[in-house]
């Protein structure tokens, strides 16, 4: 799945969370989320919050997915708001292998 293709799944499941998301998928879809997110910001810092809002279902849909895959409840994304380590326990989480041979169907991973 190429960079584009792992953005246009995101946007058509944006609110789909059920399934799972390939390690590649999510972090492309991140990496996206974070890089736009920092353009629109420096353009016009309202815009940067419009696409932030705008791009929250569809980030919090393939986090979901992405956990699901390693065997997880979505309901775990909350751990990021735990102030001390919440963040990095979380993107431990999603880094991790999926269950059940999912990485040879990762060819990114």
């Amino acid at each position: 799945m190429t960079f584009q293709e792992s953005i246009q799944v995101c946007f058509a499941k944006s609110a789909d969370f059920s399934g799972t998301a390939s390690r590649s998928e999510y972090w492309r879809f991140f990496l996206f989320t974070i890089l736009a997110g920092a353009a629109a910001t420096a353009y016009a810092p309202s815009l940067g919050t419009i696409f932030c809002l705008a791009t929250l279902l569809p980030l919090l849909a393939t986090g979901t997915r992405r956990l699901r895959e390693t065997g997880r409840s979505g309901w775990l994304q909350l751990i990021g708001l735990v102030p001390a380590g919440g963040i990095i326990v979380l993107a431990v989480l999603l880094a991790q292998e999926g269950k059940d041979g999912s990485a040879a169907r990762d060819p990114a991973a």
